[in-house]
């Protein structure tokens, strides 16, 4: 019965992954189709604007409204992941919400940690930028291109780099503020 149980559980995952990762993320699927099919599998987005080839590793997501995610983004989901209202995120960004504790030198890659991703609102993710797990990004936050992102970043400034840096304020932009 137990295997019966496993394997039901293990054809459920392929299914879902089928639905959600191949025919939800193919180029041919109007996008307000694969938004049906994301909003039917539980993932909670605001927005139509989700292109193709984006791997969903699971269902505890939140998108916000006016928000835009290009193609080829990779969310692990792991944990929660919440991007807010009115972000503009690059293809093939990386938000991962899972890592190892560091284990013993007879396996490195110890027990599982899962931390959530969170973006504010008003974001813009470069192409390929690596979010990694229990990051905060807060609101007005520019990640430039390839910036693999470690740590919280505070509200309106630029990160760039490897690990990512501070690289410039951003003026608050009290008019943009009022349209929100």
């Amino acid at each position: 019965m137990k295997v019966f149980t496993m394997i039901q559980k293990r054809f459920h995952m392929i299914v879902k992954d089928i639905i959600l990762n191949t025919i939800g993320g193919s180029y041919a699927l109007p996008r307000t189709i694969r938004y049906m099919i994301y909003k039917t599998y539980g993932i909670k987005t605001e927005t139509r604007n989700i292109f193709p080839k984006c791997f969903i590793g699971g269902n505890n997501i939140k998108i916000g409204k006016g928000t835009f995610v290009n193609s080829g983004c990779y969310f692990d989901n792991s944990s929660s992941i919440v991007i807010g209202a009115n972000c503009q995120i690059g293809m093939q960004v990386l938000f991962c919400s899972s890592s190892h504790e560091i284990g013993s030198s007879l396996k490195r890659g110890g027990e599982n940690l899962n931390k959530p991703v969170i973006i504010g609102d008003g974001c813009w993710i470069g192409a390929r930028a690596t979010i990694l797990p229990g990051v905060t990004i807060g609101n007005g936050v520019i990640i430039a291109a390839g910036t693999v992102v470690t740590t919280d970043c505070e509200e309106n400034w630029m990160y760039a780099g490897v690990p990512a840096k501070k690289i410039k304020y951003l003026e608050k932009d009290e008019c943009a503020q009022l349209v929100m």
